[in-house]
């Protein structure tokens, strides 16, 4: 029986110090995703990751000490690349197609420049580029994210378009999907662990510090084919801190979803996942 998303089990890669759990599916190329803030194993849309794992082999997992990996906890952005590095170590991949969305976005942006000859290309979805924002997300994204529980409505508001009937009927049929998995579920990060999280962040101001514009160069400069996916009303990681960098950044590609928030490839799991296989196939 071939896995999927909602019946590969969780295994465990034991690093010494810690356990990161992860689930492995598919075949082809490997893709390895990370996940956004407050997120597990089973945030992702089981139907955008099955249509991923028929070009890919494609790979998830929890931070250290978040869901179900052991260790302590924590949202250093170089601890997180060294989670997504020890772990693609672990598995024995050469190269990785590497993506992530929102927080993990900007993980698989450090990754890309922390160890470019591990990477051949860089999928980011419904994140920012290195720096403060040019502009700036809404405040009822984080007012509603900093809920103890985020149900059908509260994830309509932050990653779909409420004002948009197929965006609330494709919020709804995602949310089913996402709950349909009825064993080996991650655990959902407790709000004492988050909050706490969130307090230990240093710069305040962004979600991806970069103070002496390092990250922001090297990236602009053309290490690998890089796509970027954007819901068109993204209130967490507005599409207008891509637009300029349209013209700047030499292999940037740019796709926008129409009404669409904070989680595009919830909403068109098919053709996002469709979009990232052409575009690894497609540009070298």
């Amino acid at each position: 029986m071939t896995k999927t998303a909602s019946t590969t089990p969780t295994k465990f890669a034991d690093l010494g110090d810690r356990k990161i759990a992860y689930r492995k599916f598919g075949s082809g190329t490997p893709l390895v995703l990370n996940i956004r803030f407050r997120g597990t194993l089973d945030s992702w849309d089981p139907l955008f990751l099955d249509e991923l794992a028929k070009k890919f082999t494609v790979v998830i997992f929890d931070y250290t000490g978040l869901g179900a990996s052991t260790g302590t906890p924590t949202y250093d952005r170089d601890s997180l690349v060294k989670d997504a590095k020890d772990l693609i170590d672990f598995l024995g991949f050469e190269k990785v197609v590497i993506g992530g969305w929102s927080l993990g976005g900007v993980v698989a942006q450090k990754f890309s420049v922390t160890h470019p000859k591990k990477v051949s290309h860089t999928i980011l979805i419904g994140t920012v580029p290195p720096g403060k924002p040019e502009v700036s997300g809404e405040p009822l994204f984080i007012k509603t994210a900093m809920h103890p529980f985020n149900g059908l409505d509260d994830q309509t508001i932050l990653f779909f378009e409420p004002a948009s009937e197929r965006s609330r009927d494709a919020a709804r049929r995602s949310y089913g999907r996402i709950e349909s998995r009825e064993i080996d579920r991650s655990p959902a990060i407790p709000e004492a662990v988050f909050m706490k999280l969130l307090s230990e962040a240093k710069d305040k101001t962004t979600i991806y510090p970069d103070p002496e514009g390092a990250d922001m160069a090297a990236l602009s400069s053309g290490l690998h084919p890089l796509l970027v996916i954007s819901g068109d009303h993204d209130i967490a990681c507005p599409i207008g801190n891509w637009l300029p960098l349209t013209t700047k950044w030499k292999t940037l590609h740019l796709v926008t979803v129409p009404q669409a928030g904070h989680g595009p490839h919830h909403q068109e799991p098919a053709f996002c996942a469709e979009t990232i296989a052409s575009f690894v196939k497609s540009v070298l």
